[in-house]
């Protein structure tokens, strides 16, 4: 490792606010990558009659634990359960949310939205589903979709402001200018007609707003070459016959990726809060999937039931304000000024 990568690593760690989010942030992402083992209707593992079986990833009949249906097996049925406990001298491991996002719990002792209790940690939502399970299944839903938005969108944007600060001249001028024009388009409302036309789920919405996102750097990379394309061992390198391609990546992307990599974090920020958005007015995911912005709405309708805004608000806010934390340990990791002591 470089002295200099030295360097940029102990000073991430100095900013020891966000040296800890990080490992908060991926703690927690890592455990909603397993959301199927921590909120599920289907039991993590099942022994009958000496044999294992694991519900959460395949499914069983009722007919292979003794039933009469050849359906599958609902295992919070008593009936079922009383097969496998006592006719097959077996027992059920569940995990440690009975339900996942789109269960329905049909036995809540008052109408939904019900308050939050020992079964429903948080509470249900105004259709019964269970709202702690709702809230692990869109925090990974809304990482994943900010993740993949902010590197596809990243890597165009670091493309298109390569182009237009190493070649500059007209090339510079029409892209500029189509910048500004697709830019001043009104993304909300091209949204609204789309989303009337074709229903929206996970990859329509990124693919539309990946049409806007890709924006946020160029400016940035774009006056990074600018600066970068009159160095002088740039200009060594042409001398020396060096391709434009090489120039271009392996000598000025290099620096440019330092101011690249510290909008990263403020881009993800945005993808999230953009996410969220669109489902709370209704354009973003199919109505049912997992999401923060619905249960935000949800709590917009319900005012009584004040769990359900209050828990998509505060994951919202915990998850925004550790990648800002992130941010600004990264910015300071890349700062030139700052030097150990």
């Amino acid at each position: 490792m470089t002295p200099i990568n030295q360097r940029r690593i102990a000073n991430f760690k100095m900013n020891r606010r966000g040296y800890w989010s990080l490992w908060i942030f991926l703690l927690l992402f890592v455990l909603s990558l397993f959301a199927e083992l921590i909120a599920n209707d289907q039991p993590l593992v099942i022994k009958f009659q000496e044999e294992l079986y694991f519900p959460v990833v395949k499914e069983y009949y009722e007919t292979e634990f003794g039933g009469e249906f050849q359906s599958q097996a609902d295992y919070k049925d008593p009936y079922i359960q009383e097969l496998i406990s006592e006719g097959g001298n077996g027992w059920i491991l569940w995990p440690l949310i009975r339900y996942d996002h789109r269960t329905i719990n049909y036995d809540l002792p008052v109408p939904a939205p019900s308050p939050p209790s020992s079964e429903n940690l948080l509470g249900t939502d105004d259709q019964g589903r269970d709202v702690f399970a709702r809230v692990i299944y869109g925090f990974r839903i809304s990482i994943l979709f900010a993740l993949v938005l902010t590197i596809t969108s990243s890597v165009i944007g670091v493309i298109a402001g390569a182009l237009q600060g190493f070649y500059g001249g007209k090339v510079d001028l029409y892209f500029q200018r189509f910048i500004e024009i697709w830019s001043g388009l009104p993304v909300l409302f091209l949204l609204i007609i789309l989303a009337s036309i074709v229903e929206p789920n996970f990859w329509w919405l990124l693919g539309i707003m990946l049409l806007f996102s890709w924006m946020n750097l160029v400016d940035v990379v774009r006056a990074e070459f600018l600066r970068g394309r009159n160095l002088e061992y740039v200009r060594a390198a042409r001398a020396l016959g060096v391709s434009n391609q090489q120039i271009m990546f392996k000598h000025i992307l290099p620096n440019a990726m330092v101011a690249t990599l510290t909008f990263m974090p403020f881009i993800f920020n945005g993808g999230i809060v953009t996410l969220t958005a669109l489902d709370f007015l209704g354009f973003g995911l199919p109505p049912g999937s997992a999401s923060l912005g619905e249960l935000i709405a949800q709590g917009k309708d319900n005012l009584h039931a004040p769990w359900l805004g209050l828990s998509a608000f505060m994951t919202l806010s915990i998850m925004l304000t550790l990648l800002i934390f992130i941010g600004e340990a990264i910015r300071d990791a890349f700062d030139p000024r700052k030097t150990l002591l």
